[in-house]
């Protein structure tokens, strides 16, 4: 396996903290481990199992979490972050000696991955099928969604008109031509997007449209949606596709910014949505415990916060999103099953390069 940068960053007791400091010794060169513990617990504490988390969210979107459920149960969340690749590789060359018991990421195409490569195990869960929605969750119950994002289009309030608006597809037309900005196709984000395309519309159908993206571009793609929208505020180009959270960070750094939301496609198949997600690792050592935080997540009790940290839409329908995200307006939503964004997902690279989209 390829060395990789690591942060390794703990939620444990402090009876665990030699632990934690034994394991960073042995850490391979070029990595560079950080441990944490929390604030000391009650002795009993100390008995309680401890589940450990390998997570691509970053840790201020899942710490507070983590810090709650251990508030609440007693029991510590181990986590080490990372980007979701270098993630799957340390859990298929750690085997059956790996000491995640849960695998964290974003995007159905991240999941759809881990679980083709066999890392998680097949969960029966009468509460996450109660919590999860059929079409955010894998056809074979290895992993669940956790928050939803949607990938919708972003505009100029000050050079477009809303109503000459209405799909992805549009967005190919020659009345955008030089107009358009997008994020780089290198970013698995649309390249869910372009699958879930493939699925709906066919491969010559959405080939067609992904080609009239690319000669309606005003410039090169951006390495991140952030800098996308950026230059739609500057005057660069006039619309972009974007995650929502996205924008909701936009905002809250700028409030003026000249920059609205738009809902594409709502009289046919809706906005296309992605998740976060998450599932037990094969060879969790914590199987159950790790079962019962999954859970927790997906239930009631932690969905608000878990959705509203990332400026995400909760899965649990029980809950609401935030007021910043409500604001944003009400949307009909792509049901596909977004476990077509990884089946898919090579096809979708490919159609992407032949169509000059880099």
């Amino acid at each position: 396996m390829k060395a990789f940068d690591m942060k390794a960053k703990w939620a444990p007791s402090l009876a665990l903290m030699a632990v934690a400091v034994a394991g960073c010794s042995q850490k391979n060169e070029g990595e560079q481990a950080v441990v944490k513990t929390a604030e000391a617990a009650p002795v009993a504490a100390a008995e309680a199992p401890v589940v450990t988390v390998y997570s691509s969210r970053k840790e201020h979107l899942i710490k507070p979490l983590f810090d709650k459920y251990r508030a609440e149960t007693g029991v510590d969340v181990r986590y080490v972050t990372d980007k979701a690749g270098p993630l799957m590789e340390r859990l298929s060359a750690e085997g059956e000696s790996t000491p995640a018991d849960m695998f964290m990421t974003v995007d159905a195409g991240n999941l759809w991955q881990a679980s083709n490569k066999g890392l998680f195990a097949a969960l029966d869960s009468a509460s996450l099928e109660a919590s999860v929605p059929a079409h955010l969750q894998a056809e074979n119950n290895d992993w669940f969604g956790l928050s939803i994002r949607a990938r919708t289009i972003v505009y100029s309030t000050e050079r477009v008109n809303p109503e000459d608006l209405s799909t992805y597809e549009a967005l190919a037309g020659d009345d955008w031509k030089g107009r358009l900005c997008l994020r780089t196709s290198k970013k698995v984000y649309n390249q869910s997007l372009v699958a879930t395309m493939i699925r709906t519309l066919g491969e010559e159908k959405t080939e067609e449209i992904v080609k009239g993206w690319v000669a309606n571009l005003a410039t090169e793609p951006f390495s991140n949606d952030t800098k996308a929208m950026e230059a739609v505020a500057a005057g660069q180009c006039d619309a972009t596709i974007v995650n929502t959270y996205y924008f909701g960070r936009l905002k809250k750094k700028n409030p003026d910014v000249a920059l609205a939301l738009f809902w594409p496609n709502q009289d046919d198949r809706g906005v296309h949505v992605n998740i976060s997600g998450a599932g037990i690792t094969k060879h969790a050592k914590q199987p159950e415990e790790a079962q019962k935080l999954l859970e927790w997540l997906a239930s009631d009790k932690a969905q608000g916060q878990f959705a509203e940290l990332n400026h995400e839409y909760p899965v649990n329908a029980l809950v609401k999103p935030s007021e910043t995200v409500q604001a944003w307006g009400e949307f009909k939503a792509d049901l596909v099953n977004v476990e077509a964004a990884g089946k898919l997902q090579a096809d979708a690279v490919k159609l992407m390069d032949r169509a000059g989209y880099r």
